[in-house]
């Protein structure tokens, strides 16, 4: 079985992906063996097509997007003995060869005999619901000089990141009027953090907006020793993870024990902190400007 998902220049998606395992688990059912080419930029340890041409394969089965292009076309080159199926793709040029090269094609679209219904909905479903994890992360701080450690957190965080089972939904706290890939006004960002289940984040805003909406966050102050969102942490009482120095990254244990505690014990204290949200600066600047109390610089 191949799609785009096998091509090293191709491209793997949800739906082609989804796609072949609807076609797989049908195979299975019907006691036909098969196997999956890879891409191996996607897999590194799959199947790759380089690979698959030098077995003996009676069919080709190519699942899912458009039967066209030099890639295609290929195809039928590395497997000339085999019978080649296209299944659930869509046809956009009946003379091209990528088309033309397939003993048979079951088309979604693109044929006289009208649309069917797309593979990827059928794909089996895992039977387990997964955290939805939002993610923001701070921009460089200059002003940190030497004790700056974004680079090595922020490298450490999406290395560890990426072997998590769970949807990742980027966060940006930047608002912008004009953009629809970013939130026009708070309300919306916060939207968007109640429907997560966990927010990772080396924001100070980060931390602050998923307790308001009662959302754990695992927090990670990307300054030595930490700064602003370490204060945070011990306002509000909440756990910040720290670096010691600007080259070592947050231990993945660490990592991995406050993602349970969060997921766990921390969605509790997350509702406790959010009935609670407002600051008292605002009290003691309504103190300043009555002069009621004197400014304090900062003290």
């Amino acid at each position: 079985m191949a799609g785009w998902f096998s091509f090293l220049h191709g491209e793997a998606t949800a739906g082609d992906v989804g796609a072949a395992e609807a076609v797989g688990a049908t195979l299975r059912s019907a006691g036909i063996r098969y196997e999956v080419a890879w891409s191996p930029v996607f897999r590194p340890d799959g199947l790759t097509l380089d690979e698959a041409e030098k077995r003996d394969y009676s069919d080709l089965v190519f699942v899912c997007g458009p039967v066209g292009g030099e890639q295609v076309r290929d195809l039928h080159r590395r497997f000339p003995r085999s019978r080649r199926v296209a299944v659930g793709v869509s046809v956009v040029d009946r003379g091209d060869p990528a088309f033309l090269g397939f003993h048979a094609v079951l088309a979604r679209d693109g044929t006289c005999a009208g649309p069917e219904r797309d593979l990827a909905p059928g794909a089996p479903r895992k039977g387990r619901e997964l955290p939805v994890v939002g993610v923001t992360a701070a921009p460089g701080q200059p002003e940190y000089g030497a004790l700056s450690a974004h680079d090595r957190v922020h490298e450490a965080l999406s290395g560890w990141l990426v072997a998590k089972d769970c949807g990742r939904l980027p966060l940006d706290t930047r608002l912008d009027r004009t953009d629809w890939r970013h939130c026009a006004h708070p309300d919306q960002f916060d939207a968007l953090v109640r429907r997560t289940d966990l927010v990772v984040t080396t924001r100070l805003h980060g931390l602050v907006l998923a307790l308001r909406n009662g959302v754990p966050a695992l927090a990670v102050d990307p300054v030595v020793h930490g700064a602003k969102v370490a204060a945070q942490g011990r306002a509000w009482n909440w756990p910040v993870l720290t670096v010691e120095d600007p080259v070592r990254g947050p231990d993945p244990a660490s990592l991995d024990r406050w993602w349970e505690w969060c997921l766990a014990e921390g969605r509790r204290e997350a509702g406790l902190r959010a009935a609670d949200t407002v600051s008292p600066l605002g009290c003691r600047l309504v103190e300043v400007l009555r002069g009621e109390r004197a400014p304090l610089n900062g003290g």
